[in-house]
């Protein structure tokens, strides 16, 4: 399997399993070395606060079990900091690695899980990573391509998270709809108002009542649904980005594209662009009072030739639904090659939204980091660039 590494300088490697460890519970070894997931965080700078209480608070936003809006898997996601960070919680500037144990795995989920290995699960990876993998895929729980992988990437976007803070960047997402009940205009400013104030995080807290509600009426029919995520970076600086295929939102698209469940995504005004005019659609430039270049709307979502502008960069994604529901579905048995029923009775999601966001916040400051990365070093060695040009 190859794949495993997103970005160029500031590099993020994961590896692990949704039930990695449940094969290995007799060995004599420690049960957090069991088996789990690990992230190795490359391009670390040194002297940055990097605490395993910080990682934690990230990762809690994603972990399962807080709710009956998802999965009653308890998992506890509970971080370990094995490298990369000394005495006072400093980073070295060596790579920083996490492990994640897993510490939910009993005999009794493993059974289930395996009692459906030759089926292909609607909706779900199990078919093409058979068709990649063969007889060898983990199919436990849908191994990798199961949701908790992106534990691992939470723990590498909270170390990004710690390097951006100290540039002034912010990352927020939070869901604007579920099931086609919507929240409109969601400003930044809201948003970080009403971070986390309820099990949806939904910035608008009466649609939040309507989506949770549906939710709940989904999930006892046994059904699951989808819903959209939007993401707002501020205080990006002008000028990450490369014109050409390294454009900022061609990164930016492959790191939230790279998370499973995502089927769509768009910036700024995205596809309302279609029926807008040019006078309509132009974020039209002005001088503020600082003598700097503003600008009097945001339909490009911060971004113009693939380069941020210094605007809010604002993405809006479409989440599937949990492929995993407890209603009896056509299928196939791969090994006996028939068409059979089967009701997959697994611990799932009824959305896959309210733990999703943590996920697209930590993909977009690893990639917007690495953005940083390149852009830094570039404008370095463009010594016959007029710095004036800095001051616009």
């Amino acid at each position: 399997m190859v794949g495993n590494t997103f970005g160029r300088i500031f590099r993020v490697t994961t590896c692990g399993e949704s039930y990695a460890g449940g094969f290995r519970k007799n060995l004599d070894i420690p049960k957090e070395l069991f088996g789990g997931l690990m992230a190795i965080v490359d391009g670390v700078p040194p002297g940055i606060k990097l605490s395993a209480d910080f990682v934690q608070q990230e990762m809690d936003k994603r972990r399962p079990g807080q709710s009956d809006l998802d999965t009653p898997r308890q998992e506890k996601d509970k971080v370990y900091i094995f490298s990369g960070v000394m005495e006072d919680d400093l980073t070295t500037g060596a790579p920083v690695g996490i492990i994640i144990p897993n510490a939910v795995v009993e005999d009794q989920h493993l059974s289930k899980h395996k009692s459906y290995k030759e089926v292909v699960r609607p909706g779900q990876a199990g078919y093409t990573f058979f068709k990649k993998y063969g007889q060898f895929a983990d199919n436990i729980g849908a191994g990798r391509a199961s949701a908790r992988e992106t534990a691992a990437r939470v723990a590498g976007g909270a170390v990004a998270k710690a390097i951006l803070d100290t540039m002034g960047i912010d990352v927020i997402s939070f869901i604007t709809e579920i099931h086609g009940i919507k929240a409109e205009n969601i400003t930044y400013e809201l948003a970080k108002e009403n971070y986390r104030k309820n099990e949806l995080n939904c910035p608008d807290l009466d649609k939040a009542q309507e989506m949770m509600a549906e939710l709940r009426r989904i999930k006892a029919e046994g059904d699951s649904c989808g819903g959209v995520v939007e993401i707002i970076a501020r205080g990006v600086p002008a000028g990450l980005g490369e014109p050409v295929f390294d454009k900022l939102q061609a990164t930016l698209s492959h790191a939230i594209m790279s998370i499973g469940a995502i089927k769509g995504i768009e910036f700024g005004d995205g596809f309302e662009h279609s029926k807008m005019k040019g006078s309509e659609s132009n974020d039209i430039p002005y001088f503020d009072e600082s003598g700097r270049v503003k600008f009097k709307t945001n339909h490009a979502g911060g971004m113009l030739g693939g380069i941020s502008n210094g605007d809010d960069i604002r993405i809006r994604v479409a989440v599937k639904a949990t492929p995993t529901i407890s209603i009896k579905q056509d299928t196939v048995n791969m090994y006996k090659q028939e068409n059979i029923q089967v009701e997959f009775n697994t611990r799932n999601d009824p959305s896959v939204c309210p733990r999703i966001y943590p996920v697209c916040e930590a993909m977009v400051r690893m990639a917007l980091l690495d953005a940083l990365y390149v852009a830094k070093g570039y404008r370095a060695v463009s010594q016959n660039i007029d710095p004036r040009w800095d001051n616009l």
